[in-house]
């Protein structure tokens, strides 16, 4: 799948979480969303590109959660 595709579905998840009050929890529900209803080679890719290039485009956030989270 286009990485730029994945980095604007990430971020979309993440703006619906943005708002919760417990951030940390926010980081947890954001990748439970991801590690649910991604498919692994979609979640590999994003874990790739952030390894390989920084998460460059992913919001702060979405970028913590991916890192702390992420079942790849």
């Amino acid at each position: 799948m286009d990485i730029q595709r994945l980095i604007t579905m990430a971020n979309q998840i993440g703006d619906f979480y943005k708002s919760y009050p417990d951030q940390t929890q926010a980081h947890v529900e954001i990748a439970n969303h991801l590690n649910h209803f991604w498919a692994l080679p979609m979640r590999k890719q994003i874990a790739q590109y952030i390894n390989e290039q920084g998460g460059i485009g992913l919001h702060d956030h979405v970028l913590e959660a991916v890192k702390a989270h992420l079942h790849v």
